[in-house]
């Protein structure tokens, strides 16, 4: 508990201090797809820009997400080797992730989500949604949506006059750092508007030859380039396009076993693309995205064992209409379609198609109170159909904001499980796929509060709380199994045990959660911003069965972010505590703690008008012994320096 009163007395002094010009109830579009102030959504939803991946000591996407207030990064490798992203205590397949409006998910694995191919300087911001969405986004959307938004966009026509000729907006950065263990990353980028063109890119390179693991190093390549365009046709029409190639590898070392044998590595390699039309005319507004995902994943056990080959393919459409009828009352209708399919020498070849019509109600009473009712109906392939309905409210007034959720989630089994180790001629042990698992369903609802405080401009604070509970059905988890009692023999050794995914039982989940965002300027040259998240959950399953994920998520999550600048120099953190269940394999000598605390740490200085500046950096800066999942042992402290590049005008 001392990592608590720690953060308690962080956020008391950076309130207090006193702040730079930050909205704490910023525009957000994540909560019901089309633009709303976080006030009026009913939902608990943090947003953090882009520029904090420039400013604090994290170095992929993941990384960033690792210190959002409650959200649990199970990390499996470092700089964005591989994650699981947790919300609410679900299992890290019950996280959407989007970009730019359309699902990332992979077909494959959840284990890929957090493989977001866009590179860091694109990025306008990231809006964390915090429970139940699936009314609005379909499957998955169970603990929560991380939503990434990026500057093209989200960019707004500078001028309707086409004869106009307004200044340019530019901005360019770039980032180099070297360290310990081989390590050399590049983060560089740039994004530039002028009167109907946005345009941006870059591209963000982590590498080290890694700390040594049993028989392997611990190495990793990841590489994310991407590029996007945004033109305004007309004063009420304007097209976006985006491409991005991201191409991790990587040792994975027991990242999906606990066997001795085991010193596998993988790569993985995606491509994205995606186009938008818009349209917008007085109270009406109308926008379409396509989107095409390719991920092709080579996974090789040992050196010796014949690599799993697995290509899969992500096919979208979205379109969404949305009609203000008056000030306080608008609808928002839509049409999602999804292809899902693969290929594998592993999982075999398999295609599944998706539709789903949704529409929501935005009704605003008085000055003050929101009500946002939404329903989904989702029509699966071979599956069926499923009605998924959610109702949003909230009263906002002066300081003071009130809100409640509730509705209905589902999350559909990937092609891992239900075919993994199907297409193999034998198969010695391992996690084995079921095709007749039925999707995951569940009711969520929460009920929360937000108080909000500025002074003089100088000084700005909020503090949420939020109580939430979610009673799920058929939660799908891997079983340890005995040959035996598996349903499906044909290519299983008799002598092996078996991980078979099964639809376990009813898993209720239940917890509390507190954020903290402060940010205050103490002079014309001193500036502090500080961002903590509490949360308690409390997982209870009916079956007693032992399974692999589903009680992997912290019981209780402290994690905060600060930046304290003084004329040229620049101190910035990263901390995070959390407690959950111990766990040991002993073949493998590996076991997960009860609790750990780590904190990263990075010191700057600039010059030329803050356009260049050096830095040293420290991670895991008090060298804790910690894995997120069993197995997967994360470095210890890891030292790095190096130079930073900014220029904006």
């Amino acid at each position: 508990m001392k990592t608590f009163y720690i953060l308690l007395f962080t956020s008391y002094i950076c309130h207090y201090a006193s702040a730079q010009d930050i909205s704490l109830d910023p525009v957000t579009v994540t909560s019901s797809i089309v633009e709303k102030r976080a006030s009026q959504t009913g939902r608990n939803i943090a947003v953090i820009k882009g520029e904090y991946f420039q400013n604090l000591p994290v170095h992929s996407i993941d990384d960033l997400l690792r210190y959002v207030p409650g959200v649990e990064i199970q990390a499996r490798g470092p700089m964005g080797s591989q994650s699981d992203i947790v919300l609410r205590g679900g299992t890290f397949q019950q996280v959407l992730v989007i970009l730019d409006g359309i699902r990332l998910n992979d077909p494959n694995t959840g284990h890929f989500n957090s493989y977001i191919p866009i590179s860091p300087s694109e990025i306008e911001r990231i809006e964390v949604l915090k429970g139940a969405s699936s009314a609005l986004y379909g499957s998955d959307a169970v603990g929560g949506v991380i939503h990434v938004i990026s500057k093209t966009f989200a960019a707004k026509q500078i001028s309707n006059d086409e004869n106009a000729d307004m200044p340019a907006k530019t901005n360019v950065n770039a980032m180099i750092t070297a360290g310990a263990f081989g390590l050399l990353n590049a983060n560089a980028g740039g994004f530039y508007q002028k009167n109907k063109l946005a345009i941006s890119g870059g591209i963000l390179s982590n590498n080290a030859t890694g700390v040594q693991q049993r028989g392997i190093k611990g190495f990793f390549h990841n590489n994310t380039a991407s590029l996007s365009l945004h033109y305004d046709l007309s004063p009420n029409w304007n097209v976006a396009v985006r491409s991005a190639y991201d191409h991790r590898d990587f040792a994975a070392q027991n990242f999906y076993t606990v066997l001795k044998s085991d010193t596998a590595s993988e790569k993985v390699k995606t491509s994205w693309n995606q186009i938008r039309l818009g349209y917008k005319k007085d109270k009406t507004s109308f926008f379409f995205d396509g989107g095409y995902k390719f991920a092709d994943d080579q996974y090789a056990f040992n050196p010796h064992a014949i690599a799993n080959s697995s290509k899969s393919r992500l096919w979208q459409g979205l379109a969404v209409l949305q009609q203000a009828f008056t000030q306080n009352t608008s609808v928002i209708a839509g049409l999602n379609y999804q292809n899902r399919s693969i290929s594998s020498n592993d999982r075999g070849d398999h295609s599944l198609s998706q539709v789903a019509p949704f529409v929501s109600l935005v009704q605003v009473f008085g000055d003050n109170f929101t009500i946002t009712p939404s329903v989904r109906l989702d029509w699966r392939e071979n599956i069926g159909s499923e009605l998924v309905p959610q109702i949003n409210l909230s009263y906002k007034k002066e300081n003071w904001q009130i809100r409640g959720s509730a509705g209905k989630t589902i999350r559909d089994a990937d092609f891992t499980e239900r075919f993994n180790n199907y297409n193999k001629a034998l198969v010695t042990g391992g996690n084995v796929g079921n095709p007749d698992l039925k999707a995951e369903r569940s009711f969520s609802y929460e009920a929360g509060a937000d108080w909000f405080l500025t002074q003089n401009n100088t000084s700005q604070f909020k503090i949420s709380g939020t109580f939430f509970q979610r009673l799920q059905n058929d939660l799908i988890d891997y079983v340890t199994t005995p040959y035996a009692q598996m349903r499906r023999k044909e290519n299983l050794s008799p002598t092996g045990t078996f991980g078979l995914a099964l639809n376990i039982a009813e898993v209720n989940t239940t917890g509390f959660e507190l954020d903290i965002q402060s940010v205050n300027s103490i002079s014309t040259n001193q500036k502090l911003i500080f961002n903590a998240g509490l949360t308690w959950l409390d997982s209870k399953n009916n079956s007693q069965i032992s399974s692999f994920y589903v009680s992997s998520h912290a019981k209780f999550l402290g994690n905060f972010s600060a930046i304290y600048q003084i004329s040229r120099f620049s101190l910035s953190l990263n901390g995070l505590y959390k407690t959950r269940a111990a766990r040991e394999a002993q073949a493998i000598e590996a076991t997960i703690s009860k609790s750990y605390f780590i904190l990263n740490a990075k010191a700057e200085y600039a010059f030329l008008n803050r356009a260049l500046a050096v830095f040293v950096q420290a991670d895991n800066a008090f060298d804790e012994d910690y894995s997120d999942l069993l197995g997967s042992k994360m470095p210890g402290r890891w030292v790095m320096g190096g130079i930073r590049f900014n220029l904006a005008k």
